[in-house]
């Protein structure tokens, strides 16, 4: 047993820097995490007040209704109902609030669809896939389809 402990200045020295380390590790992480982190669990809990403070962007399907009633309609009875406008469209809430200062933009058809559509084995098989070298490599997706109502015309 005695030769055991023969050369404990090594093991003092090993654990001695064990020790600075995990001390150093202590303070580094309660520097580097934010306060609240961990209170509702793995997430900091204020958050979700942070996001509560930022101005909305989407402005919902009832607004774009509101004003383009003739577009709700052709989507409602499409196959596309159950997708909403800012999908496409992309972020209104703006443009729904002031609509001649914030001028919405046309997306491009062919980049918006092929979002979607384009052929992909991950997709389930009943989706509807397009393999835009067989199907229209050059055309737009609208001179055939409908946006909103896709069903060819």
């Amino acid at each position: 047993m005695r030769r055991l402990f023969e050369n404990k200045e090594h093991l003092l020295r090993m654990a001695a820097l064990f020790v600075a380390a995990l001390g150093i590790f202590l303070v580094i992480q309660t520097l580097l995490v934010p306060k609240g982190f961990g209170e509702y669990g793995h997430y900091r809990s204020g958050a979700l007040a942070d996001n509560q403070a930022r101005p909305l962007a989407h402005a919902g399907h009832a607004a774009c209704r509101q004003c383009h009633g003739a577009e709700a309609d052709a989507l409602k009875g499409g196959k596309h109902a159950s997708v909403a406008c800012e999908a496409c469209h992309g972020p209104l809430a703006r443009h729904s609030e002031d609509a001649k200062a914030n001028k919405a933009v046309r997306p491009d058809v062919r980049n918006v669809c092929l979002r979607c559509h384009l052929a992909n084995v991950a997709k389930p098989s009943g989706f509807p896939q397009v393999d835009v070298a067989e199907h229209s490599p050059q055309g737009s997706c609208v001179e055939c389809h409908g946006a909103h109502s896709p069903a060819v015309e």
